[in-house]
Protein backbone atom coordinates (compact mmCIF):
# COMPACT_ATOMS: atom_id res chain seq x y z
CA UNK A 1 0.00 0.00 0.00
CA UNK A 2 1.03 3.57 -0.46
CA UNK A 3 1.52 5.95 1.82
CA UNK A 4 1.01 9.50 0.89
CA UNK A 5 2.78 12.26 3.51
CA UNK A 6 0.75 16.10 2.65
CA UNK A 7 3.03 18.70 3.65
CA UNK A 8 1.86 21.19 6.62
CA UNK A 9 -0.89 23.80 5.59
CA UNK A 10 -2.24 26.57 6.96
CA UNK A 11 -4.96 24.75 9.06
CA UNK A 12 -2.11 23.34 10.69
CA UNK A 13 -1.27 26.30 12.58
CA UNK A 14 -3.91 28.74 12.60
CA UNK A 15 -6.82 27.25 14.47
CA UNK A 16 -8.77 29.99 14.88
CA UNK A 17 -8.82 34.15 14.26
CA UNK A 18 -11.45 36.36 14.83
CA UNK A 19 -11.26 37.97 11.37
CA UNK A 20 -8.36 37.28 8.18
CA UNK A 21 -9.35 40.92 7.20
CA UNK A 22 -8.08 42.33 10.78
CA UNK A 23 -5.57 39.47 11.69
CA UNK A 24 -3.82 39.20 8.48
CA UNK A 25 -0.92 40.97 6.36
CA UNK A 26 0.53 40.75 3.72
CA UNK A 27 4.26 41.36 3.82
CA UNK A 28 7.81 41.21 1.97
CA UNK A 29 9.90 38.00 3.39
CA UNK A 30 13.70 38.88 3.20
CA UNK A 31 15.26 37.73 0.49
CA UNK A 32 17.97 34.29 1.82
CA UNK A 33 15.53 31.31 2.46
CA UNK A 34 12.42 29.13 1.60
CA UNK A 35 10.33 29.96 4.66
CA UNK A 36 7.95 26.62 5.91
CA UNK A 37 4.52 27.02 6.98
CA UNK A 38 4.29 28.38 10.61
CA UNK A 39 7.63 30.18 10.61
CA UNK A 40 8.11 32.82 13.29
CA UNK A 41 8.78 36.34 11.93
CA UNK A 42 10.26 39.75 13.18
CA UNK A 43 10.70 42.64 10.93
CA UNK A 44 13.73 44.58 10.43
CA UNK A 45 13.49 47.76 11.54
CA UNK A 46 15.75 49.40 9.11
CA UNK A 47 13.54 47.85 6.20
CA UNK A 48 10.12 46.72 7.20
CA UNK A 49 11.13 43.34 5.15
CA UNK A 50 10.23 40.17 7.29
CA UNK A 51 12.45 37.26 8.38
CA UNK A 52 13.22 34.57 10.98
CA UNK A 53 12.62 35.77 14.15
CA UNK A 54 16.22 35.59 16.11
CA UNK A 55 17.25 35.02 19.80
CA UNK A 56 19.38 38.05 19.59
CA UNK A 57 20.09 40.93 17.37
CA UNK A 58 19.32 44.40 17.55
CA UNK A 59 18.07 45.58 13.99
CA UNK A 60 14.11 44.25 15.01
CA UNK A 61 14.94 40.58 14.20
CA UNK A 62 14.80 39.80 18.01
CA UNK A 63 11.29 40.36 18.06
CA UNK A 64 8.56 37.95 16.99
CA UNK A 65 6.25 39.66 15.25
CA UNK A 66 4.08 37.85 12.47
CA UNK A 67 3.49 33.91 11.68
CA UNK A 68 3.83 32.83 8.34
CA UNK A 69 0.28 30.74 6.89
CA UNK A 70 1.60 29.75 3.75
CA UNK A 71 5.06 28.16 2.69
CA UNK A 72 7.28 30.83 0.41
CA UNK A 73 10.37 30.30 -1.39
CA UNK A 74 12.53 33.60 -0.92
CA UNK A 75 16.07 31.96 -1.63
CA UNK A 76 16.95 33.54 -4.51
CA UNK A 77 15.37 37.15 -4.08
CA UNK A 78 12.45 38.98 -1.63
CA UNK A 79 8.98 37.79 -1.99
CA UNK A 80 5.46 38.55 -0.88
CA UNK A 81 3.89 35.96 1.59
CA UNK A 82 0.95 36.01 4.19
CA UNK A 83 1.02 36.66 7.85
CA UNK A 84 -1.10 36.79 10.73
CA UNK A 85 0.78 39.73 12.93
CA UNK A 86 -2.62 40.56 15.50
CA UNK A 87 -5.26 38.68 17.08
CA UNK A 88 -7.39 37.32 18.49
CA UNK A 89 -5.82 34.43 17.31
CA UNK A 90 -4.84 30.62 18.40
CA UNK A 91 -1.88 28.68 17.27
CA UNK A 92 -0.32 25.33 17.73
CA UNK A 93 2.74 25.65 19.30
CA UNK A 94 3.54 22.21 17.61
CA UNK A 95 3.63 23.54 13.73
CA UNK A 96 5.74 26.55 14.85
CA UNK A 97 8.92 26.70 12.80
CA UNK A 98 11.58 28.68 14.16
CA UNK A 99 14.99 30.14 13.37
CA UNK A 100 17.83 27.49 14.00
CA UNK A 101 19.21 30.00 16.96
CA UNK A 102 15.83 29.56 19.03
CA UNK A 103 16.97 26.47 20.04
CA UNK A 104 16.32 25.50 23.32
CA UNK A 105 12.97 25.62 25.65
CA UNK A 106 13.44 29.06 27.57
CA UNK A 107 14.23 31.16 23.80
CA UNK A 108 11.25 29.36 22.19
CA UNK A 109 8.86 30.47 25.72
CA UNK A 110 10.67 33.89 24.74
CA UNK A 111 9.41 34.23 21.26
CA UNK A 112 5.59 32.82 22.67
CA UNK A 113 5.18 35.71 25.00
CA UNK A 114 6.04 37.96 22.01
CA UNK A 115 3.43 36.70 19.95
CA UNK A 116 1.07 36.49 22.78
CA UNK A 117 1.58 40.18 23.37
CA UNK A 118 0.34 41.08 19.82
CA UNK A 119 -3.03 39.04 20.87
CA UNK A 120 -1.76 35.60 18.98
CA UNK A 121 -2.16 32.66 21.76
CA UNK A 122 -0.10 29.49 21.21
CA UNK A 123 -1.90 26.41 22.57
CA UNK A 124 -0.85 23.16 22.73
CA UNK A 125 -3.84 21.23 22.44
CA UNK A 126 -5.21 23.55 19.64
Amino acid sequence: MTVLTQPPTMGDVLKYEVNPNYTRETVTLLAGTAYPVGSVLARITASGKYTLATSGGTDGAQTAAAVLLFAVDATLSDAVGIVVVRGPAILSRAALAYDGSVDDAAKITTKIGQLTALGLIVRDTA
